[in-house]
């Protein structure tokens, strides 16, 4: 990380909700790690904010949950299973998708 990259990178759902995360943590989704490359010529990797028109704030705090989970367990040998509402099921698997 260059000395003018922030610890903190700001995640914006589709509803204009903001999640402020560590950026090691942001990075673990592939998509995310591709727009905060300082190498690319994204203005996410300039101005450290990721817009995703497609995911609602209520996916993208459990998506930022998991982010920092799967920081948390990375190294753990049975991993217990993460609780969030059945109903959004669907929703996360979509997003799961585009952020693998």
């Amino acid at each position: 990380m260059s000395s003018s990259q922030s610890s903190y990178v700001t995640l914006i759902s589709s509803d204009g909700f903001e999640f402020i995360v560590r950026r090691e943590s942001a990075c673990v989704a592939g998509p995310i790690k591709r727009m905060l490359d300082p190498t690319s010529n994204f203005a996410e990797a300039v101005s450290g904010r990721c817009v995703f028109s497609n995911i609602s704030g209520a996916i993208l705090e459990i998506v930022c949950e998991y982010l920092y989970f799967n920081e948390k367990t990375k190294d753990e040998i049975d991993v217990p299973d993460m609780d969030f509402p059945s109903e959004l099921c669907l929703e996360l698997l979509m997003a799961a998708d585009f952020l693998q």
